[in-house]
């Protein structure tokens, strides 16, 4: 064989390309089926619900027929009511989430690039963490009343610790190499840090952002038991008090698709901010 088709044979458009076009198509097709069949199971679940409650077998006061559900949540939207309660849920993970991961990210940079630092701040850290978060509920209300701000410093305290426990791991793993690899090149502390350990710890605080929107989600849901008069956590406890089940899984769901968008959106930022990544899982 020449050299020439040697050479056609590796190029992307040659006979390599074609070799590997069929494997890529096939790929492409099992991925679709596999959606589908994930699609197809929920469609089934869905449609058994609605027969059993059709049926009798499930009462209204147990669990409401998905199409009740359906016509409630479209009612919810066209009053205008699901919008204003979701603003109001949205503006307090907004700000609870600002806080703590504000507060974690800083408290996990002190910890993560100093001895001392990590002796002072990891302890209580670490013990904060344990405590059952319910029982946070009482001392915030003592503290901080029954308005916006016991809300907003539940949210605030879930979030702070995955973004802590993320980063400072983060900030320990950074290769040791990368930072002697630095030095050769003349960076001071100030420019390590800057150049080598916080880039470093980035995909580990995009790991805790992550899960610092799941547990914002999940302190909203107990923070807005606390006397609420606006938000989904209110339209859920309304709906509770005149036993409509409709109205409470309209709720739950509202919640549920809130974490998948906000877990897309950090995926999406993740996919950006680590382009430089060879290991990075494109598609």
């Amino acid at each position: 064989m020449s050299s020439t088709s040697t050479e056609l044979s590796w190029r992307p458009n040659g006979l390599a390309g074609a070799r590997f076009a069929p494997r890529a198509r096939l790929v492409a097709l099992a991925r679709s089926m596999a959606g589908a069949r994930r699609f197809a199971s929920t469609l089934v679940l869905i449609l058994a619900w609605q027969s059993a409650s059709m049926a009798g077998l499930i009462s209204a006061r147990t669990l409401a027929a998905p199409s009740t559900i359906l016509a409630s949540a479209w009612a919810l939207i066209v009053t205008g009511d699901l919008p204003y309660q979701l603003i109001v849920s949205l503006g307090r993970v907004a700000a609870g989430l600002a806080i703590g991961v504000t507060a974690g990210g800083l408290l996990a940079i002190v910890s993560g690039l100093s001895r001392r630092g990590e002796e002072i701040v990891d302890a209580p850290m670490q013990m904060l963490r344990t405590l059952p978060f319910l029982a946070l509920v009482p001392l915030f209300i003592l503290w901080f009343g029954i308005g916006e701000t016991p809300k907003i410093g539940l949210v605030g305290l879930g979030s702070a610790f995955p973004i802590y426990l993320t980063l400072f791991a983060g900030i320990r793993g950074v290769d040791p190499k990368l930072m002697e690899a630095g030095r050769v090149f003349g960076l001071d502390r100030r420019g390590l840090i800057r150049n080598v350990v916080l880039p470093g710890a980035l995909p580990s605080a995009l790991v805790g952002l992550r899960y610092a929107l799941g547990s914002a989600w999940l302190s909203l849901v107990v923070a807005e038991q606390i006397n609420a008069t606006a938000g989904i956590g209110y339209l859920i406890n309304d709906a509770r008090d005149f036993l409509r089940t409709d109205v409470i899984v309209v709720g739950l769901l509202v919640y549920a698709l809130l974490g998948l968008g906000a877990d897309a959106l950090v995926r999406l930022v993740e996919r950006r901010a680590l382009a430089w990544r060879p290991t990075l899982v494109r598609g």
